[in-house]
């Protein structure tokens, strides 16, 4: 009978009355927020996947070209995360998550100015360095308040913004398409100008609707504000025990590096497939943009539900790295089941992408929760920042090679395959570092041991 560590049972003790009550206090008040701006971050990175439908016979791209467009967004990403995350570390997350909002937002109203494939280029890498550092950003500021043995739910939490911003937008996307002629615009150009407004929007009121560390929470009850803020700070201490926990520690830290490499393939499949959904569905039959938008719905709707589940069991049994590594393998088969029955059989084709969606979309809050619980402080920030750093990187390749892909054999099944080959190398990697990860390497948190002990 498999043995059960103190650290993984940590995992699923209550933090007694007090505790419960606040951070209870805490999810309604902060996860609202950070969904919120995570569902509007998601609706303006893949929109462009519906644009296509329309767009690029109008300015004439090419499936490789569209690809390398919708990946180097992901290039400006790249490039800017870090120091991105140290100007947060700086300032405060409410200031500098209202600057990246109102930033991504106009640029990316400013796609409708797109008229052929250099300013696609062109404002497509802005619009990443644009949102750089937002998403590690969250990541961060949801370290700051909820203790380690909550974060794979929380985190779940945030990125269910995901699939529901594509479940939403993705009809809306499609209806949009159809304002084609108001005003003397295409239906695609209203597609940016509409859905970029919110993140200004809502750039204006972060500030007031975010609060940048416990200590100054007074919508906390004095004894509520106390007992969160000491329990971050002993966590922080307890990981501190490793080793200092600068900025530039966190970026020498072996531990991100290999994190980063696993979320790179996460990456790969998560925007491959997201950003090339909307082309591979319109390719199930004769179908409207609008009917496009309809269909979509069932997959991210099916993958909004698995992953608010997937993550409360990731948090109930503390098996992080293999919550992640399943998820890997479930997208891999949707995709590889997807892509020889597109020819075939639709609906089958579609039940298979259906599943890929609830793998993808259910693995990044396992996997993302790794690097959180080895790090903490300003290596946090700094580790964090060059795990989606490096692993955003992913969202360039996987895009760009699909195009090429398509081009090269006029179909999906070459690149839908790729997508699934990705996701298998790293749902073994990320299986066996966990399992043979060196003394010396752990870290004393409740989420890092049970990561270790699942595979003993």
């Amino acid at each position: 009978m498999k043995s059960v560590l103190p650290t993984q049972i940590a995992t699923r003790q209550s933090f007694g009355e007090l505790g419960d009550r606040t951070l209870a206090k805490v999810r309604r008040k902060v996860i609202p927020v950070i969904c919120l701006l995570y569902f509007i971050a998601f609706l303006d990175r893949n929109n462009v996947g519906f644009a296509k439908l329309t767009m690029s016979e109008d300015i004439g791209l090419s499936a490789s070209a569209y690809g390398l467009g919708a990946g180097i967004f992901f290039i400006g990403y790249a490039l800017f995360e870090i120091p991105s995350n140290g100007g947060m570390y700086r300032f405060g997350a409410r200031k500098w998550i209202a600057r990246i909002l109102i930033s991504w937002g106009v640029c990316a109203a400013a796609m409708a100015l797109v008229n052929g494939e250099a300013t696609f280029n062109v404002i497509r890498f802005l619009l990443g360095a644009a949102e750089a550092g937002f998403f590690p950003a969250v990541v961060f500021y949801l370290t700051l308040w909820f203790p380690a043995a909550q974060r794979v739910t929380v985190l779940g939490l945030f990125v269910l913004a995901q699939p529901i911003s594509n479940a939403i937008g993705a009809p809306v996307s499609g209806l949009l398409l159809n304002l084609e002629g108001v005003a003397g615009l295409h239906g695609w150009q209203w597609l940016y100008i509409v859905e970029g407004i919110p993140a200004v929007v809502l750039g204006i009121l972060a500030p007031r609707l975010l609060t940048d560390r416990p200590e100054q929470a007074h919508w906390l009850l004095a004894e509520e504000r106390d007992w969160l803020s000491n329990t971050m700070a002993r966590e922080l201490a307890d990981k501190q025990k490793s080793g200092p926990h600068t900025f530039l520690g966190g970026l020498k830290d072996r531990r991100a590096l290999v994190y980063a490499f696993l979320n790179f393939g996460m990456v790969c499949g998560i925007y491959g497939f997201g950003l090339w959904l909307p082309t591979v569905v319109s390719g199930l039959g004769k179908l409207s943009p609008v009917q496009v938008g309809f269909i979509v719905v069932i997959p991210y709707g099916a993958a909004a539900a698995f992953l608010y589940y997937w993550s409360r069991r990731s948090d109930r049994t503390g098996k992080r790295a293999a919550h992640a590594s399943i998820s890997m393998l479930i997208a891999a088969a949707g995709l590889a089941g997807a892509a020889f029955l597109l020819p075939v059989n639709a609906l089958a084709a579609l039940a298979f992408l259906t599943i890929a969606a609830m793998g993808v979309f259910s693995a990044t809050a396992p996997l993302l929760s790794m690097p959180s619980a080895a790090l903490g402080g300003a290596a946090a920030a700094a580790g964090l920042a060059l795990v989606n750093s490096i692993g955003n990187v992913g969202g360039f390749v996987a895009p760009f090679a699909v195009g090429l892909l398509n081009d090269a054999t006029h179909s999906n099944l070459a690149g839908l395959l790729f997508l699934s080959v990705c996701l298998v190398i790293t749902a073994l990697a990320t299986y066996l570092y966990a399992r043979n990860r060196p003394e010396g390497t752990t870290v004393p948190s409740s989420i890092a041991a049970a990561e270790l002990a699942e595979t003993n």
